[in-house]
């Protein structure tokens, strides 16, 4: 598993030099953690790219001290018990002796002690603030997407080098649009009357307006599609299509007049359909007649 000696075997369970080797010291401040925000993204800055905002509480550099813990005047000094390693070696005692390396619980795993403190971080050299940091959006991108930024996390502790921010992104649903893999859905709906006679008709598309022609005699479920007007691959060349999806209407609230030309438009067609509502008066009347 592991191609070196016993050093690089105790380099990578203690992130530091072995206890062997010794008294190595540590390699600098630890590095700060990484962060998550969410960030809400419309739908057409996700398809065609833009920047968006995240929010997030984290730790920044102490102006005080600049990023030192220390008070002004004051330094810190190195750790008598690690030498300024920040590690120090444990022995248990069994039927052989276990060596093992540990953080310095002196210095805390820092290599130096502040005998000063900064007043306003407390020796920590970074304090809380919320930043909001502009996130690039790139084209393409999906709900659930996340971007790493890296150097935005919080700063690590006396000058410690930032960790990364991951920003998770949601994307808003659009009224008109359903996204599917690459390609984008437009719901289309039309009349009984458009779907049997046919229509030329201007539709928005996230492009711009686009032509769309109804044949008469169109169905519920038939689909138009439209070549690269969909989604963009991201950092990749082409893009999904737009497919239209067609779906005819049935009225609901016909008035009188209108349901007498539909029953005429059934005789003329030999299609059985339910008889006009005499109303209930009248039945009353027929039935006790």
């Amino acid at each position: 598993m592991f191609g070196g000696g016993i050093n690089d075997i105790f380099e990578a369970f203690f992130g530091g030099g072995s206890s062997f080797g010794g008294g190595q010291r540590a390699s600098g401040p630890a590095r700060g953690p990484d962060l998550e925000s969410t960030a809400q993204v419309a739908f057409e800055t996700a398809v065609f790219g833009g920047t968006t905002s995240a929010t997030v509480t984290t730790y920044v550099v102490c102006e005080k001290c600049e990023a030192s813990g220390c008070q002004k005047g004051s330094h810190a000094s190195t750790c008598g018990e690690c030498r300024g390693s920040g590690q120090v070696r444990r022995t248990r005692q069994s039927f052989i002796n276990m060596v093992t390396v540990v953080a310095c619980p002196t210095c805390n795993g820092q290599g130096r002690r502040i005998e000063h403190p900064c007043e306003v971080c407390a020796g920590d050299g970074r304090r809380k603030d919320q930043r909001t940091f502009e996130v690039g959006i790139p084209a393409g991108v999906d709900d659930g997407t996340t971007l790493r930024l890296s150097g935005l996390g919080a700063v690590g502790l006396r000058g410690g080098p930032s960790g990364d921010l991951y920003v998770h992104l949601q994307v808003v649903p659009h009224d008109e649009f359903l996204r599917d893999g690459l390609d984008l859905v437009h719901p289309l709906h039309i009349s009984f009357a458009q779907a049997a006679l046919g229509m030329n008709l201007d539709i928005a598309t996230l492009d711009g307006e686009e032509k769309v022609e109804i044949g008469a005699g169109t169905q519920t479920g038939k689909v138009m599609r439209f070549r690269g007007k969909g989604v963009p691959r991201v950092q990749g060349r082409g893009r999904g299509d737009l497919r239209v999806h067609v779906i005819v209407e049935t009225p609901e609230d016909l008035t009188p007049e209108q349901a007498d030309l539909l029953r005429k438009f059934a005789e003329l067609r030999g299609e059985i359909v339910a008889p006009a509502d005499a109303g209930l008066l009248s039945r009353i009347k027929s039935a006790f007649r």
